[in-house]
């Protein structure tokens, strides 16, 4: 998908954005790497996602409270509309909260792989609720892409399903709903990136979010099951500096330069990058299949959205 802003914008400007979203996709990628070797290691995804946000959130605070400080100081009547702050404290709640459970929880019962070629279907839902809204048909060469992507996600489920059993049936739905909330949180996000910018809006997105995950923690698990080794605590730091903080500013940005559409595009490096990890580190199977599987996966999701018609 193409937007006018990626039409009007200079070249230069075009691929800081690509290059800065695809450096994102990348950090992103290792997400599901660090949540498994956190299970391995006997912690669990709830547990694994309050320590994420305590991490993270302060680093936001900071980081949202200089950008406010610089956007007020080269504009002094420089305001956070109210309703702009109440659209953006429920966008980062889909967006790094509600998506981020569904996909932590699911990564309890598939593979880093599997869950990661599953999110990349962001994209086609992108362009399904932008049609949706926009009330624009789809077109036969974007229904042929979109069979096409899920004929791989099918082909690697069902090797993952003779591997692993019914459970990977839960953590299939689980991530699915993911991709289908952060798809959204996209499409609401890039409005209130051009108004406030990516350093302010994801400070406040994530930290409202962050808010959320520790009020369930609290309801749901003892503080001590905060307490983790000390190979753990390092998962935690990487979880919430490498795979959250780092990526999250960088999509931000990219979604403020080329839009939602083509961040999402550029998105695609990810599994290239979980695979490699997940094969060498986790010890995941990749068969030919898998492999196969992979590749219809992100052809279709490219074809869906670069085909114009």
């Amino acid at each position: 998908m193409r937007t006018k802003q990626v039409f009007n914008a200079p070249a230069g400007n075009l691929l800081t954005g690509y290059l800065i979203g695809g450096l994102g996709a990348s950090f992103f990628a290792t997400k599901g790497i660090v949540i498994k070797l956190a299970l391995i290691e006997g912690v669990g995804a709830i547990t694994t996602l309050t320590w994420r946000m305590i991490i993270a959130v302060p680093i936001f605070i900071l980081i949202g409270w200089l950008g406010y400080r610089n956007r007020k100081s080269k504009n002094p009547d420089f305001h956070i509309r109210r309703a702009a702050l109440i659209k953006t404290i429920g966008v980062g709640m889909l967006g790094y909260y509600f998506a981020s459970y569904l996909d932590f929880a699911g990564l309890e019962y598939i593979t880093a792989q599997l869950d990661r070629l599953i999110l990349m279907t962001s994209p086609i839902f992108v362009v399904l609720i932008l049609a949706v809204i926009n009330k624009k048909p789809l077109s036969p060469k974007k229904l042929t892409a979109l069979v096409l992507s899920y004929g791989g996600l099918a082909l690697i489920f069902w090797q993952d399903l003779g591997l692993d059993g019914a459970s990977v049936i839960t953590g299939s739905l689980l991530v699915l709903g993911a991709a289908i909330a952060y798809a959204i949180y996209q499409i609401l996000a890039k409005s209130l990136i051009d108004e406030m910018g990516a350093r302010l809006f994801t400070s406040i997105a994530m930290s409202a979010a962050g808010a959320v995950v520790m009020v369930q923690f609290a309801l749901t698990h003892s503080l001590d099951d905060l307490i983790v080794s000390q190979s753990a605590m390092w998962l935690m730091l990487a979880m919430g500096t490498v795979s959250t903080v780092l990526p999250a500013y960088l999509i931000a940005t990219s979604i403020g330069i080329i839009g939602s559409g083509p961040t999402a595009v550029i998105g695609n490096i990810s599994p290239l990058v979980t695979i490699a990890l997940a094969v060498s580190i986790l010890g995941e199977v990749f068969s030919p299949w898998h492999a196969a599987g992979a590749a219809m996966v992100l052809i279709g999701i490219y074809s869906f959205t670069q085909t114009k018609d």
